[in-house]
């Protein structure tokens, strides 16, 4: 959810534009054939010979340049009066566009300004021309405004996050290696919502040819220059070390790399719990938040590893507001087979549980992953459990079903999703080129969230020292 502010057409001037990089989702594509009417379920053509899921592409560079006049510039309160455009290619799904306008001609007479506009994907122009609108005169906000993503779930879990982050202070954060147009645009977008201030480490000459390739102004902004991906690594964790700043992002560099600073315990930034990942999943089909760990870090994690791993998933529910998380440890089945691990692994996590060795949540395994989402599978199955069909954390096996999982459960049953690397001084993000805006902010935010709940760690780690003495 966005909060909107528009321009008034006294406040526009001459040359005034906005330029906004998207990247066209199937969610989007299907919201454009409902409102076309084109929704038969065996997509069959339209009445012009278009394919159904072709129809809503064709008609959405004019509708991603009708948002970003209604939505950016002038904004709400604007109405379109005619339009000239001219259409050069085919969006598809999946498409990385960016949007621009540019205001041209003003009438003040009825208000109205003639705004050039242009699609661009990479360098082929998609659409172009001129739209003519009437241009609000008072100052309008609207708040809570809804993605067509939004409109079409069931529920928004991630919508609390953003709302909470908002109105607390941003926390620094180091940009490793922002050397591409992704790693670059989406922290500064971060940025301008208040999530965060930025720190660009990385390779100076590269950070700014990308930004003045995309028009986005990083003045405001420290870069700390490097010569290579693994001295930005290295750079970025030492600044953490000192103190300087509070959390990390991942840029175009490789994982590996990055990992590869942070785990060092000499000049790393590990705690005395193990490195873990965890998806924040907002699943359409589920009722709440859902948290897959470990995906990402953890190849073929022991028991004893399992226990932090599920202790860093836990702490993290807190962070989000879930106060007594219920943690499914998932096998194949549900049931203690001592020919399989994954069961074995469950059976010693909940005793550890039970003695307190994993603490905040409640814990039950192995469970099957049907009986762990499904309380009608669990009643099926004769299972008594306070976790099963309930379950707001998936303690997976291994990383391969944990990636497997996660990454069926965004592109098969339309979940959103965050992802965050846990017990580390700072929380991490780790982002991937196939992240949407969305899905880069709302991580983000989850690590804002963290890092203000560690700055009221410290704070209170300080007042009882204080005391103490």
């Amino acid at each position: 959810m966005d909060a909107l502010i528009n321009q008034t057409f006294d406040e526009i001037q001459i040359g005034s534009t906005v330029t906004f990089p998207h990247r066209l989702t199937k969610m989007e594509v299907d919201a454009l054939a409902f409102v076309s009417g084109e929704t038969d379920a065996f997509q069959v053509e339209a009445s012009n010979g278009i394919p159904r899921e072709a129809f809503a592409e064709a008609v959405a560079g004019e509708a991603l340049i009708s948002a970003l006049l209604k939505r950016r510039l002038p904004g709400p309160g604007t109405t379109i009066l005619a339009q000239d455009l001219n259409f050069c290619g085919k969006l598809q799904t999946g498409d990385e566009v960016v949007g621009k306008v540019t205001a041209r001609k003003k009438s003040r007479e009825d208000k109205q300004i003639v705004f050039e506009c242009l699609l661009t994907r990479g360098q082929e122009t998609i659409v172009q021309g001129t739209v003519t609108v009437s241009a609000p005169s008072a100052r309008i906000r609207y708040d809570n405004i809804a993605t067509p993503e939004i409109i079409l779930r069931r529920n928004d879990a991630f919508r609390n996050i953003l709302k909470r982050c908002y109105a607390i202070p941003p926390v620094s954060c180091a940009i490793v290696h922002p050397c591409d147009r992704d790693s670059l645009l989406g922290p500064i977008e971060a940025a301008k919502r208040g999530l965060i201030v930025p720190t660009l480490v990385g390779p100076e000459n590269k950070i700014r040819a990308v930004a003045e390739a995309e028009g986005v102004d990083i003045s405001p902004y420290c870069i700390v220059s490097t010569e290579y991906s693994h001295e930005s690594a290295q750079r970025a964790v030492a600044m953490v070390r000192a103190g300087e700043l509070e959390s990390l992002m991942k840029g175009s560099l490789h994982t590996d790399e990055l990992m590869g600073a942070v785990v060092p315990s000499a000049t790393g930034l590990r705690t005395s719990r193990r490195i873990s990942h965890v998806f924040v999943l907002d699943v359409p089909a589920y009722p709440r938040l859902l948290l897959v760990t470990d995906a990402a870090i953890n190849v073929t994690p022991t028991a004893k590893e399992k226990a932090d791993i599920a202790q860093n998933a836990i702490d993290l529910a807190h962070v989000l507001g879930i106060e007594v998380p219920r943690v499914a440890i998932l096998a194949a089945v549900e049931t203690v087979n001592p020919d399989m691990q994954s069961t074995i692994d469950a059976a010693m996590l909940c005793k550890m549980a039970d003695r307190g060795q994993i603490a905040g949540g409640i814990l039950d395994g192995p469970l099957a992953f049907d009986n762990a989402i499904s309380e009608e599978a669990a009643r099926i199955k004769k299972i008594l459990s306070p976790v099963a069909g309930k379950a707001d954390i998936l303690l997976v096996p291994d990383l391969e079903a944990g990636n497997i999982l996660a990454k069926q459960l965004q592109y098969l049953a339309g979940a959103e999703s965050a992802g965050i690397v846990l017990g580390t001084r700072v929380p991490i993000v780790l982002t991937s080129r196939a992240d949407t805006v969305r899905t880069r902010l709302v991580s983000t935010a989850v690590m804002k969230l963290l890092a203000h709940a560690k700055r009221g760690e410290n704070a209170s780690g300080k007042r009882e020292v204080a005391h103490a003495a």
